[in-house]
């Protein structure tokens, strides 16, 4: 293999996976990932911090209000919740009108 078609090899091979990863990023969707809490977790502060990351999102809601992500996706909310059963519902849109939820059940104890 010769210089010039090693060049060419690589320069279209870079080409192809910059195209791969354009494409998966549009076929993929948005995607919710929360580090804490856990979905299940008893808890027993009455405030509890919400963190995660979004990713490929134009929009995202936490029981319908609109949390915001800083640039690299990750979001923190302090929220307060009633003794009991609590149920938190993440919703995340793309620019594609596409949309994925998580719901996370947390106890109060």
């Amino acid at each position: 293999m010769t210089p010039k078609h090693l060049v060419i090899f690589l320069l279209g091979l870079s080409i192809a996976l910059f195209a791969y990863t354009r494409v998966q990023a549009l076929i993929a969707g948005p995607e919710i990932i929360v580090t804490t809490p856990k979905d299940g977790e008893t808890v027993t502060e009455t405030i509890v911090t919400l963190t995660g990351t979004a990713k490929r999102i134009a929009l995202i809601t936490l029981n319908g209000r609109q949390i915001f992500t800083n640039e690299a996706g990750h979001f923190k909310e302090e929220l307060l919740l009633a003794y009991g059963y609590n149920i938190l519902e993440l919703k995340a849109q793309d620019n594609f009108g596409r949309i994925t939820t998580q719901t996370l059940r947390l106890v109060l104890n």
